[in-house]
């Protein structure tokens, strides 16, 4: 008889098991579809994004073949501060931008036969143009509004060198802290 009752004791609990096991598979199934719906509806905004400003970039880029493209990579990582931010607090907060910058050069331009090869020699002039335009922005414009200062960035060393045979800059290694 106590065989039969235990039997009976864990059919009724192997029974309810079951059950809740069901249960909680159809909840975690509807939960995990709506997760993996978001997550699919994110990585098709960030692609979208991606591809939309690269394609920017190889429509500016595309005018001039590979051959005739040189860069000229600034010799160290700059670590610029940004403009000094008020935190809700009313505390000043500085935020540094950190990168390697490199200048991208047409070597077919007229300005880059005459200023081309001296590079080296103009290197502190374009650190600090590079310095001055980084600095006037916020941790939000680096974070969020690059592409804006790297224009800003071609723009003041184009005219420095009254020549567009640097026709883009660009940044790798990014940190912004």
């Amino acid at each position: 008889m106590k065989k039969n009752l235990i039997s009976i004791v864990i059919l009724a609990l192997l029974i309810v098991n079951v059950i809740l096991t069901a249960i909680m598979m159809f909840s975690i199934v509807g939960e995990s579809r709506k997760t993996a719906a978001l997550v699919n509806n994110i990585a098709t905004a960030l692609d979208l994004e991606l591809t939309a400003g690269s394609e920017g970039e190889e429509a500016e880029e595309a005018d001039i073949p590979m051959s005739d493209i040189e860069t000229y990579d600034i010799a160290e990582k700059m670590t610029i501060p940004l403009k000094v931010e008020v935190n809700e607090e009313g505390k000043e907060e500085q935020h540094y931008f950190i990168a390697k910058v490199t200048l991208s050069m047409n070597t077919k331009d007229k300005g880059y036969k005459e200023y081309g090869g001296e590079m080296e020699s103009r290197e502190s002039l374009i650190k600090g143009e590079i310095t001055d335009i980084i600095s006037n922005h916020t941790l939000e414009d680096a974070r969020n509004d690059q592409d804006q200062i790297k224009e800003e960035i071609l723009t003041k060393i184009q005219q420095m060198f009254d020549s567009e045979f640097i026709f883009n800059v660009s940044f790798s290694d990014t940190m912004i802290q």
